[in-house]
């Protein structure tokens, strides 16, 4: 069975947050609802091209975890790693893929006209 899902006006989870012309920004909420889990995506227009990137807040359970592990590895290493993920339903995705499309077009536009 084919789902065709089309994108939304307004987009379910994608929030737009500024129009710059040549800069758009959007955050990308997670399905479910935790703040924690949102994402802040730019896309920006330049003389080398269209760039998108993805922001995520990080935060450790610090007093939970292992801290002497925690400590060595970022005494040895200089780093600690951690992961980010987002849940999106079928509908947000389109959505999301949709804006990336369009808000790629259309600061490539605004580069272009000025």
């Amino acid at each position: 069975m084919k789902n065709n899902f089309q994108p939304q006006l307004p987009a379910e989870g994608i929030l737009i947050n500024h129009d710059y012309g040549n800069t758009k920004t959007y955050t990308v909420v997670c399905e479910c609802s935790s703040p924690d889990c949102s994402h802040t995506v730019w896309i920006e227009a330049d003389a080398s091209g269209v760039t998108v990137t993805t922001y995520t807040k990080q935060k450790t359970k610090f007093w939970s975890l292992n801290r002497f592990q925690i400590i060595w590895t970022l005494l040895t290493k200089g780093w600690v790693e951690y992961e980010a993920s987002i849940i999106m339903t079928a509908q947000q995705s389109a959505n999301y893929a949709n804006v990336l499309q369009s808000a790629s077009c259309d600061v490539v536009e605004f580069r272009k006209q000025t």
